[in-house]
């Protein structure tokens, strides 16, 4: 007999005995008392709003979706695609009703489904504004992906239709809902590390296929910066807790590569925070994966890598010639953000990242632009 087909055979002579009570018999009674008191049961879920995802491509395959069984209080019932097959074949897979599947022609017609509470905009950077606008113009609340458009004029067109729809809107700056990030602007912020010098951040990855979006300007709005290197200058933000006055950059892009016709590979730029604080940042699509974030006291430093991964989140503090790293919880980014969102809508009460904060980083990544093209200083 293979020890498979042995175990098979015990574990149903085990389940056998449950039923006749023999565990009972078999296991001391004391031990059946400390195992379920050690049992934590999780409270019931309270109040779930109903979640429209617009755009079925990699990130909300493969991300996002899944992301709603650890969502407390989002659930999805809606999907927006141009692709009907797709669309049905995951609304079994998610039993959304195939009455809410929708396509962009038919979107605002959203507005009578009482289901739908929230719409996330997963599409092309590009097509942000317009299926935002449309969306509040819904009567719906709108998280959407960032970048939040291609520029500050889209931006601001998305966060004064959330004003006259009276909805909120929220960018989904998913690092700032996940504990690695939070506790590293605690401790930025904190005087923990003395008073802060420098931030060095760094965002990149080698990109692949020339045909796809990420590379088309029109769609995109711009290369590494507008895809990645949003992730070093928000966070460059959110560490220092200020604005940037002043801005350099420099960008080069590989002569010849096909995957470049239309937008820059690298790009490096330099912030000048009003307290004095200098961030020195990058980002690229054209080196090995690279996704860190360090913060410079007088006292200490910070150092997060990987920064900005959906999982493995590292973070090392030194002091004191100590380096020590501080063990946090790994949780689902889209989870988080996700019901952060539905919390707020519940509530009434501002995201932590409104319209406003994608819209800050677009006029800073518009400055960037100008800065290299330039070759000099932009004061913001």
């Amino acid at each position: 007999m293979s020890k498979i087909a042995g175990e098979e055979i015990t574990r149903r002579r085990f389940m056998t005995g449950v039923g006749k009570g023999a565990v009972a018999a078999a296991v001391p009674a004391s031990l059946l008392k400390r195992t379920s008191a050690d049992v934590v049961v999780p409270e019931p879920p309270g109040k779930k709003l109903g979640w429209a995802v617009v755009g079925l491509g990699s990130l909300a395959i493969n991300q996002i979706l899944p992301a709603f069984a650890k969502c407390e209080k989002a659930r999805v019932v809606a999907f927006v695609s141009g692709h009907p097959d797709k669309a049905h074949k995951l609304a079994l897979r998610y039993g959304v009703a195939a009455k809410n599947i929708y396509n962009y022609q038919n979107y605002d017609s959203i507005k009578d489904n009482p289901e739908v509470d929230v719409i996330y905009i997963v599409l092309p950077n590009g097509m942000h504004a317009e299926y935002t606008v449309r969306g509040l113009q819904a009567g719906k609340h709108v998280l959407t992906e960032k970048p939040m458009a291609n520029s500050p004029a889209d931006c601001q067109q998305m966060i004064d239709a959330a004003h006259k729809a009276g909805r909120k809107l929220m960018v989904a700056y998913r690092c700032r809902y996940e504990p690695f990030n939070r506790e590293a602007i605690r401790l930025a912020r904190s005087g923990e590390l003395g008073p802060v010098q420098m931030i060095l951040a760094d965002a990149g990855f080698k990109i692949g296929d020339p045909t796809q979006w990420r590379l088309n300007k029109q769609l995109a709005g711009g290369g590494s910066l507008m895809d990645i290197g949003i992730y070093a200058l928000n966070a460059s933000r959110y560490l220092s807790g200020e604005e940037p006055s002043e801005v350099n950059a420099m960008i080069y892009t590989t002569p010849g590569d096909p995957r470049f016709k239309e937008v820059e590979e690298h790009v490096t730029f330099q912030l000048r925070f009003p307290s004095g604080v200098l961030a020195n940042c990058s980002s690229s699509y054209g080196y090995f994966h690279q996704s860190q974030f360090r913060v410079c006291g007088t006292e200490g430093r910070l150092q997060l890598d990987p920064a900005t991964w959906y999982t493995g989140l590292r973070l090392w503090v030194e002091r004191d010639n100590a380096i020590e790293e501080r063990q946090l919880p790994n949780v689902d980014h889209f989870a988080s953000e996700m019901d952060h969102m539905s919390g707020c809508v519940l509530d009434n009460k501002e995201p932590l990242t409104p319209g406003e904060e994608g819209w800050r980083d677009l006029k800073i990544i518009t400055a960037i632009y100008e800065a290299a093209q330039q070759g000099k200083t932009i004061k913001l």
